[in-house]
């Protein structure tokens, strides 16, 4: 990899405090697991952001449209 066994273990670390990642130690090796239940409410979280606003974008054009008619 471009990146230094420094690097990736500090990578791997802030991805096991997140939770996205489990590790288990194998000898002398540790070895990680992806855990991807994380990420599937971060993005459901995203999405319901998203959706509100989708929804003020959507009220501020029809006040726009109604504004310019006047």
């Amino acid at each position: 990899l471009p990146v230094s066994r420094q690097a990736i273990a500090k990578h791997l670390a802030a991805l096991d405090r997140a939770g996205l990642v489990a590790s288990a130690r194998s000898g002398r090796e540790l070895q990680y697991r992806l855990d991807p239940a994380p990420l599937g409410d971060a993005m459901a979280w995203m999405a319901s952001v998203g959706a509100r606003w989708d929804e003020r974008l959507a009220r501020l054009a029809a006040r726009a449209a109604t504004d310019g008619e006047r």
